[in-house]
């Protein structure tokens, strides 16, 4: 993986934790189960509320399905426990985010709750060019962003099965203080008004579900 020095951040694609995706029509995983027509390419983004429980079904997604490419982000946001550079997040300070920026390198980017995320453009151009499946997860500012900027993509919307459910999860993480959960319940408000700029909305009421539902979906052809 070609790393730009300033940033951290991949100057072009490589493989999802360190490996090569596999070429188009290549064979899937084993207990794999995924359409046979997955690599019939569009942009997929998946946003929600924080807490919805994004980063469970992107999780998923990567352990079942290796030949789904998910874009990792780029992030000033201190990392979590157990977080690792280049796996879950690419992380940088705010000078090495400001340079991204102004070199036009992100496909999108936000602030949110005082620190901002970015999508790196060139590795996700490459990977549509190469008819690979591409994820995005990123929030609502993000999502109007791509669409202004990929009109083709598809936006899906995660809900939660009802707002108290979505509170109860924020509340239990337990890893962010109470003025940060308040900020995030107010922000869940605002992403949820917006669920109607989707295209389709899949509610979080199992994770494997979700995950079956959201392949399907990558598997449409781009003119559906």
């Amino acid at each position: 993986m070609t790393v730009a020095a300033a940033s951290g951040v991949p100057a072009s694609a490589g493989g999802r934790n360190g490996s090569t995706p596999p070429r188009p029509g290549a064979a899937q995983a084993p207990g794999g189960d995924v359409p046979p027509d997955l690599h019939r390419r569009r942009l997929t983004v998946l946003s929600g509320p924080s807490g919805v429980g994004k980063s469970t079904v992107v999780a998923e997604i990567r352990q079942a399905h290796p030949e789904v490419w998910l874009s990792v982000s780029v992030t000033t946001r201190p990392p979590r426990p157990g977080e690792q550079h280049g796996v879950q997040y690419f992380f940088v300070d705010d000078a090495g985010f400001d340079r991204l920026v102004e070199e036009g390198e992100l496909l999108e980017w936000a602030e949110f709750a005082g620190n901002r995320y970015g999508t790196p453009r060139a590795p996700v151009v490459e990977r549509l060019a190469a008819g690979v499946p591409v994820l995005l997860e990123i929030d609502l500012q993000g999502a109007r962003q791509v669409r202004r900027a990929m009109p083709e993509a598809r936006l899906v919307f995660l809900a939660p099965p009802s707002w108290e459910e979505l509170v109860r999860r924020l509340v239990g993480r337990g890893t962010e203080p109470p003025e940060v959960i308040e900020r995030r319940l107010a922000a869940a408000r605002v992403e949820l008004a917006a669920e109607k700029e989707f295209d389709v909305t899949l509610v979080n009421t199992a994770v494997r579900d979700v995950c079956r539902e959201l392949l399907a979906l990558m598997a449409d052809h781009p003119s559906d």
